[in-house]
């Protein structure tokens, strides 16, 4: 059954496409930390008594909530503020090695298993991802204050996804929504910590969040779905779907050129996903060794 791949690949690439409503929205005056704050305490409001409507099937496994709002809330507010202030192809490619965090993770504590074919995946995925970036001299230098909020927004994405793998008893609707507070929370954090603060909202700019909004909601859903059915290195690896969709969209729609280098990154991730999403033997997954147990 092909579901969970094709729903996490849809919603991975509505994720791509976001820095178009994104830069839409910054046009505005309306972006970074304050656009999370108003976008993700909007969606909230649906998160929050969704949460709390389904408590009594998530408290057991409270702590695995507490790991995806949180994991799930600082990849989002560390990579876009990473991507406002710092040097946007390092910042990606250091949020990209998320793969490599989830795929090592999900070996060393859910217990998956760690094949040929994961292995071959993870390695075209990362040469794809680094000729789709381009590497220069200019990507190795030593990292600053940036990097180690895109090294971390990658972290925590890793860890939203293993908590995700090891929620077996926490509902879907609660999976898809509980990263929003965190994002509301964290935003919110930031943004005093910065003092930022949004500026005034109009009724078009209240719509034109709101329907926002509603795609994370949609795109968020759809990756959950995903993550609950898949392993947590085959996830990552077809998550990486994001990056094809802003690379070429942006080459597409914007400014920016195709080279050649960049459409054969893209058939490399292309394959490593296509590897990573090819049935395997049923891995079974051990309660004891879930981080979060």
């Amino acid at each position: 059954m092909m579901l969970p791949q094709l729903l996490l690949v849809s919603g991975a690439t509505l994720w791509g496409l976001g820095w178009l409503p994104l830069q839409f929205l910054s046009n505005q005056g309306l972006e970074g930390m304050p656009l999370v704050l108003l976008t993700y305490s909007l969606l909230s409001l649906i998160a929050v008594p969704v949460l709390w409507a389904q408590r009594q099937h998530w408290r057991a496994q409270y702590l695995h909530v507490v790991a995806m709002g949180l994991g799930g809330g600082w990849a989002t507010a560390a990579l876009i503020t990473a991507l406002a202030d710092g040097h946007v192809v390092r910042v990606m490619l250091l949020f990209y090695l998320a793969p490599v965090w989830s795929v090592l993770g999900g070996w060393l504590l859910l217990g998956e298993r760690m094949g040929g074919l994961r292995v071959l995946s993870l390695a075209l995925a990362m040469v794809g991802i680094g000729m789709t970036l381009g590497i220069s001299s200019d990507a190795l230098r030593p990292l600053d204050g940036n990097d180690w909020l895109a090294l971390s927004a990658g972290l925590a994405f890793s860890l939203n996804n293993l908590a995700t793998r090891a929620a077996d008893r926490v509902p879907l609707a609660s999976k898809a929504v509980v990263s929003f507070v965190g994002s509301a929370l964290l935003g919110g954090l930031v943004c005093s910590l910065l003092q930022q603060t949004p500026p005034p909202v109009t009724a078009t700019i209240a719509w034109q969040v709101g329907l926002l909004a509603l795609g994370w909601l949609v795109a968020m859903t759809a990756v959950q779905y995903g993550l609950t059915h898949l392993e947590a290195g085959r996830a990552a690896l077809l998550v990486i779907f994001e990056l094809i969709a802003a690379v070429l969209s942006s080459a597409w729609l914007g400014d920016q050129q195709i080279h050649s280098r960049e459409w054969l990154g893209a058939a490399l991730i292309t394959g490593a996903a296509l590897i990573a999403a090819w049935p395997e033997r049923q891995v079974s997954l051990s309660p004891a060794r879930s981080p979060l147990a």
